[in-house]
């Protein structure tokens, strides 16, 4: 499955940002992969971040990734970086963006 979803970062801060993500630790994205992820990718235009994400099960993702230690440590960062954050909760498995239209 693919889901697409939006956060914002803070405008003051995106360099750190940015330098964050240049230096994700190997062993969050060995997690992510674990835990059924395919590809994550995320685009930035001024403070709005788009992230695209290929998944077998995004709730399943959510759901192991939210209580392991090196990801609550990643959250917490990015809550410092953040003006609307990822979601791990339940209810962030209905967050993604709706489908607009899509190459047929």
């Amino acid at each position: 499955m693919r889901i697409a979803l939006h956060t914002k970062v803070r405008a003051d801060l995106i360099d750190e940002y940015e330098a964050a993500h240049r230096e994700v630790p190997e062993e969050l994205v060995t997690a992510i992969r674990a835990a059924g992820a395919r590809q994550w990718t995320i685009w930035r235009s001024g403070t709005d971040l788009f992230h695209v994400i290929e998944c077998e099960d995004y709730a399943r993702m959510l759901a192991e990734l939210d209580k392991l230690p090196v990801n609550i440590a990643w959250q917490a960062r990015m809550d410092e970086l953040l003006d609307v954050a990822h979601d791990y909760s339940a209810e962030g498995a209905d967050a993604g963006l709706p489908v607009a239209w899509e190459l047929p």
